[in-house]
Formats: C-alpha cells, sequence, structure tokens
C-alpha cells in the first residue's frame, strides 16, 4: 500500500497524503500504521462537524426531528443525503467492510498519539447546496434520475461486479460514482469533487505543527497535490450561491398572472369568474392530493393536500407538500425502528414505503410536484376558457 502514500513539502511544514477507499479494510489498516509510525504534530480527516458528530453517535439518525426538518425546508437535503449515505453502506456490506472505517480509525489514532485533529472538509450542507443551485434544469433532472436508479433500482441491478468492486477499493466510493457522470452532469464533479480538492488543499496546509498527516478518499489525493501550492478563494467556494433571481421573478409572476385571470373572468362574467375559480381549485387540489395518494400518504395528508395546494400556490414562500407533510408526521408518528433503519430503507423499494420518516420525507415533495404541474395545467385551463 505504500504508493498510497505521498509525501509533500508546504513551506516549513511536512504534509503525508494517504489515499483511502471509504469502504476498504486495507485502507484501514493503512492509516493506523502510517499515523503510528509518523507521530504526527496533526492528522486531518475528509469530515465536515456534521458528518464527524455522526461518526461519534452512530445511531444520531434516531433523534431527528422529522417534523423540524420539514418546517425548516430541509427535506430534499435530507433525502439525498440519506440516499448517498444508503448507497455507500450497501457497496460497504457487498464488500464486507464498514463505510467510513478508514475516517474513524484516523480520529482514533489522532487520539492515541496525541495529535491534533483537524476536521478538513467543507460542510456538506454547503456542498449539496452549492451544487443545486448551479446545476442547469438539465443537469437537475440527470441528477434525479440517477438518485431514482439507486433508490428504486432492484439489488441485481446495483450488483457490481468483482472489477468494479476492485476500482471501489482504489477510490472512494463518491468519486467513483461521480465520475461516471462527468461527461453528463460536469457542475456535479466540478463541485463535489474540483471544489472540494480546493478547500481541503487548503484546510491541510494551514493545519498547525510541522507534521501533518491527512486522511483522504484517494478520489481527492491528485487535485489536493496539484492544489498545495496554489492559492484558494475560500471564501468563493464556501459560500452558498442564492437563488436565482430569474426563479423567484418567475415564482412570483405566475401567480400573480392566474390571480389577474381568474379577476378578470369575474369582470366580464360571474358565472366564469366561479367556473375558472373552481378549475384552478380542482386541478390543484386533485393533483396535490393524488400525487400525496401514490406516496401512499395518511388520508388526512391527502385532504390537506387537497385543501392546502390551491392556496399555496398563489404564495411562493408556502408549499402544500410542507402541510401534508406536518399532518403526515403527526398522525403517522416516526417510531424509533424507522429512524433505525432509514439508511438501509431508503435502497429498498417494499421498505421505503413502510418507513414512515421516509414517507413523510416523500409525501412533502410528492405534494409539491402535484400542486406545481397543476399550476399550469389550470392555468392554461383558465386561459382557454377566457380567450
Amino acid at each position: 500500500m505504500a504508493e498510497n502514500v505521498t509525501r509533500l513539502n508546504y513551506k516549513d511544514k511536512e504534509i503525508i497524503l494517504v489515499a483511502t477507499a471509504h469502504v476498504s479494510e486495507e485502507s484501514v489498516r493503512l492509516v493506523q500504521e502510517t499515523i503510528e509510525l509518523e507521530q504526527p504534530d496533526t492528522v486531518c480527516v475528509e469530515l465536515d462537524e456534521g458528518r464527524y458528530k455522526n461518526i461519534q453517535n452512530p445511531r444520531a439518525w434516531e433523534q431527528t426531528n422529522i417534523t423540524q426538518v420539514v418546517r425548516d425546508k430541509k427535506v430534499s437535503f435530507m433525502l439525498i443525503q440519506l440516499v448517498l449515505s444508503a448507497y455507500q453502506k450497501r457497496l460497504a456490506k457487498k464488500l464486507g467492510t464498514k463505510p467510513g472505517g478508514d475516517m474513524i480509525q484516523g480520529i482514533k489514532s489522532a487520539e492515541e498519539v496525541g495529535a491534533k485533529l483537524v476536521l478538513a472538509d467543507r460542510n456538506i450542507q454547503t456542498t449539496l447546496l452549492r451544487t443545486w443551485r448551479l446545476l442547469g434544469r438539465k443537469e437537475r433532472l440527470k441528477l434525479l434520475l440517477v438518485l431514482n436508479s439507486l433508490v428504486f433500482g432492484s439489488e441485481k441491478d446495483n450488483d457490481i461486479s468483482e472489477e468494479e468492486m476492485a476500482k471501489l477499493l482504489e477510490k472512494d466510493m463518491l468519486t467513483s460514482l461521480l465520475e461516471e457522470m462527468q461527461d453528463e452532469v460536469p457542475t456535479i464533479v466540478r463541485v463535489l469533487i474540483h471544489e472540494r480538492d480546493q478547500y481541503l488543499a487548503n484546510k491541510i496546509k494551514n493545519a498547525p505543527g510541522k507534521k501533518i498527516v491527512a486522511v483522504l478518499g484517494a478520489g481527492h489525493v491528485p487535485g489536493v497535490i496539484e492544489e498545495i501550492d496554489k492559492e484558494q478563494d475560500m471564501a468563493r467556494i464556501n459560500t452558498v450561491p442564492k437563488k436565482r433571481s430569474k426563479l423567484k421573478i418567475i415564482a412570483w409572476i405566475i401567480p400573480a398572472i392566474i390571480i389577474g385571470l381568474i379577476t378578470y373572468s369575474f369582470i366580464q362574467n360571474v358565472e366564469m369568474g366561479l367556473h375558472n375559480l373552481w378549475i384552478w381549485w380542482l386541478w390543484n387540489g386533485s393533483l396535490s392530493a393524488l400525487f400525496t395518494l401514490l406516496s401512499l400518504g395518511h388520508p388526512l395528508s391527502i385532504a390537506t393536500a387537497f385543501l392546502a395546494a390551491p392556496i399555496t400556490s398563489f404564495v411562493p414562500f408556502l408549499a402544500a407538500g410542507w402541510f401534508a407533510g406536518l399532518v403526515e408526521a403527526k398522525v403517522r408518528k416516526p417510531r424509533v425502528e424507522d429512524l433505525q433503519n432509514l439508511s438501509e430503507d431508503a435502497l429498498k423499494f417494499r421498505r421505503f414505503f413502510k418507513n414512515r420518516v421516509l414517507r413523510v420525507l416523500l409525501v412533502t415533495i410528492m405534494a409539491n410536484i402535484g400542486s406545481t404541474i397543476a399550476t399550469f395545467v389550470a392555468g392554461t385551463e383558465i386561459l382557454r376558457n377566457i380567450l
């Protein structure tokens, strides 16, 4: 494994990069042996504060307040995290290893040799939000299709060959997955790999001490080597881009147009106005309720979606899914076992819908999708009636 250890000099510091695969037992041994041999002043690990806490407390998911997740509008963020975490666990299980064992060993060995521990990775929420907001519409769709295949693909579809397993042992899982998407979704590779290379390099070279051991996924090592002597724009790569102003304008313009059309209908003819208002309510309520039903939502969640969607569609900072999701969480309170099995259930079709936490997340998203589709369908129908 000697080829997986790289030595660099930066100013008066000696930096030792340990390239690992996050699902490899050999990587765990390499991390332990390198830190024990080198006795560094500092150990840097490819973790942020959130993932570090999850490693320290593997049962952290059990303390998740799903109602708060819905209220904080973090449903999509949590679902993506779950899918990626579950996919990594599935691969680790196939390889007979423990996911994140290399980082766990880095933390443990740093404590054993008395080295300072530095969390060198960018906040996962910043990374995912930057990725989503920098993606174009086509790239977002392609990303959703990939995530969909990970969730709803059968066990057979997600099987990996011995050759693919070997590649996973040479590189970290996420990098291997993303490199396959480079041609289709280049923005993802730029934000999730290249920007993190810059962030990691900056944190490593500015870590305290004369001798530093950095435990990194193998896919990041070439980028860190390239970046170590460069200046990094940390403010730029650590900032979440604001939502595009065009999308904000559209979010307000569409409801304004619908309200204008319905108002115009009433001015022309009260009967036509009432008819168009009914069309709006029926389409919005029905499609939002239908999508909630497809998520196997509770009857009260379905009714909530039906009643909320026609109103929330007029207010961009509200969404029918939030109300439906909150009701779902209230009437079908998540059980401890739902939280314990989150990552495993996220990649199994049958168990996905039985897990109450995942169902709350799905109800929230699907009710919003139904309402969004209905806005355009109903708006078109209203305009046709007026014309």
